[in-house]
């Protein structure tokens, strides 16, 4: 889980979406425990981009993380209660932002500005955008990289800007999950070797990761995404009807 989840966190594939579907292939029960589990190895994750790019995390970053946080906020018992659980729409969304990431490399858009080239009217955008993300399946960052792109941002700087942004949204998210979780905490000191391992073996493939999604867009689209997405989507909607 640990390694599923830095290998995803950064990329525009949706994170969350292969955390609650690998567990499912895994039949790992869906308890307490688990949920904690999740939002410790996301921690992992987040010290890769601040080891990395700490320093530069600005006002637009802040900014653009604002309407997320409202957005999060605001529905975060339908979030918990319908989007996690419904698979269909998962899996829809999934399928549909990859069908995006295709249509979208075909648009003739110049994408040659950088981050520093934003508004801060843009930044609120992005935010907004990034809020999409709150149904698994869509993806923090492939929503905030088709936002930037579509907007003329480079896909490198687009990424790195979605690395920044994750950092202030991940750990509001998870400060209030464990808030709500407060309960838990102190029962679980016998699992603490469970939840370093999972968040270290976060921390390390998202580093690696990380290194290699700039590498890669350097000259590469996002179509590659795009046919992921509709594949795996395809295999676990097979796997899912066979089921059920």
């Amino acid at each position: 889980m640990g390694l599923v989840e830095g290998a995803t966190e950064f990329l525009p594939i949706s994170s969350t979406f292969h955390l609650i579907w690998t567990a499912k292939l895994l039949q790992i029960p869906a308890n307490d425990f688990v949920k904690l589990f999740e939002v410790a190895i996301q921690g992992g994750a987040i010290l890769a981009v601040l080891f990395l790019y700490g320093r530069k995390i600005s006002t637009k970053v802040m900014v653009s993380f604002v309407p997320t946080a409202v957005v999060g906020l605001v529905l975060y018992k339908i979030i918990k209660d319908v989007f996690f659980e419904n698979m269909f729409l998962q899996l829809g969304m999934f399928a549909g932002v990859g069908l995006l990431f295709l249509l979208f490399e075909k648009m003739p858009i110049r994408q040659n500005k950088k981050v520093v080239d934003l508004t801060y009217v843009q930044a609120l955008v992005i935010g907004l955008i990034q809020a999409l993300a709150v149904i698994p399946g869509v993806s923090r960052a492939g929503a905030v990289m088709l936002g930037m792109t579509g907007m003329g941002i480079s896909r490198e700087e687009s990424a790195k800007y979605s690395f920044l942004l994750a950092v202030p949204t991940i750990l509001a998210a998870s400060a209030y999950d464990l808030w709500k979780m407060r309960s838990l905490l102190s029962g679980q000191i016998q699992n603490i070797e469970l939840l370093v391992t999972g968040s270290v073996v976060a921390f390390f493939s998202a580093l690696i990761v990380i290194k290699w999604l700039i590498h890669f867009l350097q000259k590469n689209t996002l179509e590659g995404f795009g046919w992921y997405r509709l594949m795996l989507a395809t295999l676990m909607f097979l796997l899912y009807y066979r089921e059920i």
